[in-house]
């Protein structure tokens, strides 16, 4: 049986996506509404601007709520209603919500702003074992130009305790020696070193500065 706040747990909903799917704004809440069954059940989900999701099944031949595909009984009918339920909630949480981010420092929370600006593109979280970690991939050809990444210090050979947000790019090879100071730009933490390199988000480079190496990586990802 779907767990609905397991289901949207630390996840935030996209406005835009919501409209896209079906779902209409109604004074301070989300609403969609699908007939399943045969036309015998209306189920509805709501999302309040906080992000709160709720959903209900209308019986249509008695207008009485619907409740039995929430509980542990068994049966044809019950099934298909469960199954109906788990099947529009699960599509609106991967269609309509993304995962919260997790990164804490200003440069990773505003390259998450300036992508989805620009290339309409979000941050996925790929790895269950490490939820720190996220990647920036083109839709055209689904490779990779960005992955923002939650280090030790001492991995990418800082002598420091703690954590570091980190943004890896690419580059080209040509420009490595030119580029990679230890200071501003490392070699590319976990990646291969004649492609990529490494900035930690802690302000020492500047957003803007960011922005436009992140638009240099993302046409080099469309290149053979």
């Amino acid at each position: 049986m779907i767990d609905i706040n397991a289901l949207f747990y630390n996840r935030k909903f996209d406005e835009k996506s919501l409209l896209e799917f079906g779902f209409e704004k109604s004074d301070d809440e989300f609403v969609y509404s699908e007939i399943i069954l045969d036309n015998s059940m209306k189920l509805t989900v709501k999302v309040n601007t906080s992000g709160k999701v709720s959903a209900e099944v209308l019986d249509l031949f008695t207008d009485d709520l619907y409740t039995l595909h929430l509980t542990d009984t068994s049966g044809a009918f019950v099934g298909d209603v469960r199954t109906e339920y788990e099947r529009v909630l699960t599509e609106v949480s991967d269609k309509c919500f993304e995962k919260a981010t997790i990164f804490r420092s200003n440069g990773a929370k505003a390259i998450e702003e300036y992508v989805r600006n620009k290339y309409d593109d979000k941050l996925e979280y790929l790895w269950e074992k490490f939820p720190e970690n996220a990647v920036l991939r083109r839709k055209d050809n689904n490779k990779w130009y960005a992955a923002v990444l939650t280090v030790a210090w001492n991995k990418i050979g800082i002598n420091k305790e703690g954590k570091a947000e980190i943004i890896d790019l690419r580059m080209n090879p040509d420009d490595a020696s030119e580029l990679i100071d230890n200071v501003n730009y490392f070699a590319g933490y976990h990646m291969n070193k004649k492609n990529w390199f490494t900035v930690i988000l802690d302000g020492t480079v500047g957003n803007e500065t960011i922005f436009n190496l992140i638009d240099k990586s993302y046409e080099l990802a469309l290149k053979k």
